[in-house]
């Protein structure tokens, strides 16, 4: 099924119900809940687990996707899209109807329910969100917005934003729009925030040697603006190779794909000030 917004096909599923899979096509299968298992509180003060939607592992379209045991800690960076009339008032993964004027979201791995803070990269919009539903299952694609959430993000038009998703524990406030005017001026005594330079990283090693190596890869293969990132020395130092800045989902999605055909799958949408960035490792003839 196609949602609104230039969401790509969504699979809707009841989750871990033997009874369910008897009448669906075999493109998803849940692994059966353990027996007499009850929710729990999530250690971070996260809502009860719902019982449907929250099995060890699902899959859909011949992929696996396990659900993580807890949302501590969790942050991740990449593209949102959104869904919308077309499914308002069906059943979500979780079970409740899903309300397109209702602040939640779809994710494929965090425990449901999660609560979740979702800032647009571009223009540091920000909402609070319940994840009660599993989705997108499309390449590049962290997390699916109800209608009413794209609103207040500002996406409704483009159909997808650069974001990050953050965890939050059930205590925080709150907020349902944390900065709805960029261009507000900040208060005294608070610094203004600014629009984050984004990049993909293709690579993180130990050894600065791997990190020119796989630059030269990505040369030798197209790719421009491949810089190598130089934490600062110490133990535990890391090389890590990124392409960009990139400017928009689309140039985000191009180089996934590139990337994918050299091989390299396990990228990264990072963040990174300028000035930081002034310390990567300059390009060595050779290198």
């Amino acid at each position: 099924m196609l949602s609104a917004g230039n969401t790509p096909l969504r699979l809707w599923v009841l989750g871990g119900m033997l009874a369910l899979l008897a009448g669906c096509s075999s493109t998803t299968r849940w692994e059966a809940p353990t027996a007499g298992a009850t929710p729990v509180v999530d250690e971070t003060g996260q809502p009860p687990r719902s019982r449907r939607g929250n099995p060890a592992f699902y899959e859909v379209y011949g992929k696996r996707y396990y659900v993580q045991s807890t949302s501590r800690g969790f942050r991740e960076r990449g593209v949102a899209s959104w869904y919308g009339r077309k499914f308002h008032g069906r059943p979500t993964s979780s079970g409740v109807p899903y309300d397109m004027y209702a602040m939640t979201a779809a994710h494929k791995t965090l425990p449901l329910p999660t609560r979740v803070k979702v800032t647009n990269l571009r223009n540091r919009r920000s909402v609070v969100v319940m994840v009660n539903d599993r989705g997108p299952f499309i390449d590049n694609r962290v997390i699916d917005m109800s209608y009413a959430a794209a609103v207040e993000l500002d996406m409704i038009t483009d159909g997808t934003a650069m974001v990050e998703v953050e965890a939050l524990p059930l205590s925080r406030p709150q907020p349902v729009l944390a900065e709805s005017n960029p261009s507000t001026v900040a208060p005294p005594g608070r610094p203004e925030r600014t629009t984050p330079v984004l990049y993909l990283q293709v690579g993180a090693f130990g050894d600065e040697d791997n990190a020119r190596q796989l630059r030269q890869r990505l040369a030798n293969g197209g790719f421009q603006n491949v810089v190598i990132h130089a934490e600062p020395r110490g133990v535990g130092q890391l090389y890590r190779v990124r392409v960009g800045p990139v400017g928009d989902v689309a140039s985000y999605d191009e180089l996934v794909s590139r990337a994918a055909e050299l091989n390299i799958r396990d990228t990264h949408l990072v963040t990174h000030n300028e000035a930081k960035e002034l310390a990567t490792l300059p390009a060595t003839e050779g290198s």
